[in-house]
């Protein structure tokens, strides 16, 4: 172990970034931090622009002509406001989500292309909110002292629930997934998930270049529903075996120490403190908007307050949700290098992320607005592991070296005479 230096093995895996790629991602990375800002002051103006057409107070009126109908309002108005919102907002939404990607270099998708699915994102995006504060205003009618806690425990019902059906019902609208092709890497892939108790029948690849150029993986679902992913986009940026089990490894942490439960508990408990202060500073938003004829929270045709009051919480809170995530994205990291052995490999991977993640921010900037650690403490972390772990690393690391022989092997093979029908995946195009 002796000779081996963390510090200088860290630094030399962060040279792998030019010093032009190193300025571009800072620049990207600064610049989605405004972004935040943005979003939030784009989301104040449309629910102000809303508020002051009247439009939903006159719905509400018109549904209201003969007899109350809180239920029915305190659905329709959200379904109402979230469909006009996602007009307003769309010329932000092509800024920061399409134009922004594509000023970096993060994405080849056309406009066209860009549009359909947000359109698509839009309309499940507007029944998802109508539904989610039908129940808020349920809580707000039957418990006002205590709406807020249950608020907490609805948005991790329908955090659950996302996680649960996003793999089998949203994902696939998207991108196609295919179960990752037989081969030596699929191989040493299987046989690292099953020593660590995954489905080995769930890892996949998915055509993650039609949406953007970024290197990378998730783990998606909960309970049955749970995948491991890998975009196309890995092979295109040349991951090697390595590479492909120490990102895989990463993944599967998610998975074995159940961050999705994390998540959901902990993104409910931060809904109900946001909640809490929301009821606080409505009535300030009120006046501030000029919400005339509002009679409270619980009163749905006061929606455009509330969420403008909810931006601005929820942008305050961001530290607080970054760290959970964080917190979840470090410990999967620590699971990687027990599992597949491969420090070097994770580093490998991690720097290719950084393009779109700036790999050395301030401690203030990492804490505020990273929701990953940021690179450099993470490939450091993987080379005092190694540290620690030299002999079991270099005996890895030399299984790859033969792994990788294997891997090239089979391409040359399917690539000569006898090569596969054009478009059948092979193990040497996809990992």
């Amino acid at each position: 172990m002796a000779g081996f230096d963390p510090a200088a093995a860290t630094a030399a895996h962060l040279s792998a970034m030019s010093p032009q790629a190193m300025a571009k991602a800072v620049d990207y990375t600064h610049q989605q931090h405004w972004l935040l800002l943005g979003g939030a002051l784009v989301s104040i103006l449309v629910a102000w622009i809303i508020l002051k057409t009247g439009l939903l107070r006159r719905i509400q009126a018109g549904m209201e002509r003969n007899k109350p109908r809180p239920v029915s309002t305190s659905f329709v108005l959200p379904l109402v406001y979230a469909a006009i919102s996602a007009v307003l907002g769309l010329p932000w939404a092509i800024y920061s989500g399409w134009w922004v990607e594509k000023k970096f270099g993060l994405t080849t998708q056309p406009l066209a292309g860009w549009l359909s699915e947000h359109l698509i994102k839009a309309v499940i995006g507007t029944v998802v909110t109508a539904l989610f504060f039908w129940a808020v205003y349920a809580l707000l009618r039957r418990a006002r002292r205590t709406w807020w806690l249950w608020g907490g425990v609805v948005v991790a019902l329908f955090v659950g629930v996302f996680f649960t059906l996003a793999p089998l019902y949203l994902e696939p609208i998207f991108n196609k997934y295919t179960p990752a092709p037989p081969g030596p890497m699929r191989d040493a892939v299987v046989t690292m998930a099953k020593a660590n108790h995954v489905p080995s029948d769930k890892i996949y690849i998915y055509n993650g270049s039609k949406q953007s150029t970024r290197y990378t993986a998730n783990v998606s679902g909960m309970f049955g529903s749970a995948r491991v992913a890998m975009s196309d986009t890995m092979t295109a940026k040349g991951a090697d075996v390595a590479e492909v089990r120490g990102v895989l490894g990463h993944e599967m942490g998610h998975y074995v120490h159940q961050h999705g439960l994390i998540l959901m508990g902990g993104f409910g408990v931060l809904a109900a403190v946001l909640f809490w202060l929301t009821g606080v500073l409505f009535p300030v938003f009120a006046r501030l908007m000029g919400a005339k004829g509002v009679a409270g929270i619980a009163d749905p045709s006061g929606f455009p307050v509330l969420m403008a009051t909810l931006a601005v919480v929820q942008l305050i809170a961001t530290p607080a949700a970054n760290t959970l995530t964080r917190f979840t994205e470090a410990d999967a990291d620590a699971f990687s290098m027990e599992a597949s052995h491969e420090p070097d490999g994770l580093s490998k991977a991690l720097v290719k992320t950084a393009e779109y993640r700036a790999p050395n921010p301030t401690a203030l900037e990492e804490v505020l607005f990273y929701d990953h650690p940021s690179v450099s403490h993470r490939v450091r972390a993987a080379m005092d592991w190694k540290a620690k772990h030299l002999e079991l690393a270099e005996k890895t690391a030399a299984e790859d070296a033969a792994l990788e022989a294997k891997v090239k092997a089979q391409g040359a093979l399917e690539s000569g005479p006898a090569a596969a029908p054009a478009g059948t995946p092979t193990a040497a195009k996809k990992p």
